[in-house]
């Protein structure tokens, strides 16, 4: 049976730390007073906060700002973490142009399902030169103009909007978040949660996926056998 794999984009494919972190760096001024006294955290602490989904209100308290700057340093990070010129802090994570090519060659369909919308995902899979991987038909994202509810319901309702064309296939889905795996759940697809991304392996393990993973490397290694 023809094996398709459902692989998120930031997390198994992207390493987003870098661009969160100089979100925060950049926004965590702005929410304060002229002079006042900061507790930067260091980009370690910091994405240990993300992976252990600390939200973000609580880091900034922790980060020395009050509640009430704490709320607008929330609406700044909304503003400013999808914003054009953070996203040149993306990077490819580390040997995935080696296991895309290891899954491609044994005749996997490759598909990106991603909360990026379509502007923010097209230049980012041509810089990297992973287009090649994912035709633009193996490409689901957000429209330009969809209004997010919130990234559970809204990947559930992204990825059972193209599973019937997989259906008769034997899917896989690759993810770093809860979005991910509850979405291949209501599908009954099985779920391979990765460390990579910006949840840790306590978060991933309370939503009880098929397997927990390193990286795409070992997500391709089970996929492979387990389809094998």
């Amino acid at each position: 049976m023809k094996v398709c794999l459902f692989s998120d984009f930031d997390g198994p494919l992207m390493d987003v730390s870098e661009r969160y972190f100089q979100v925060y760096c950049f926004i965590l001024p702005q929410a304060a007073e002229p002079g006042q006294p900061l507790n930067y955290l260091s980009k370690a602490e910091f994405w240990e906060c993300k992976r252990a989904q600390v939200n973000e209100r609580t880091i900034g308290r922790q980060s020395g700002l009050t509640e009430e700057q704490a709320e607008q340093f929330v609406r700044l990070r909304r503003r400013h973490v999808h914003a054009d010129p953070f996203f040149a802090h993306d990077r490819v994570q580390p040997d995935v142009y080696h296991h895309l090519t290891r899954l491609q060659a044994a005749d996997v369909d490759l598909t990106v399902v991603t909360m990026r919308r379509t502007r923010e995902l097209e230049p980012t899979l041509e810089q990297f030169d992973l287009a090649r991987f994912f035709p633009s038909e193996s490409r689901y994202c957000l429209a330009n103009d969809y209004h997010k509810s919130n990234d559970v319901h809204d990947k559930q309702l992204l990825l059972a909007r193209h599973y019937p064309k997989h259906q008769h296939q034997r899917c896989y889905m690759v993810g770093d978040t809860e979005a991910d795996i509850l979405a291949a759940k209501h599908l009954g697809i099985p779920s391979l949660g990765v460390l990579c991304g910006i949840r840790n392996e306590a978060r991933l393990r309370a939503l009880d996926p098929w397997k927990i993973v390193a990286n795409l490397g070992e997500a391709a290694d089970l996929i492979l056998h387990d389809a094998g």
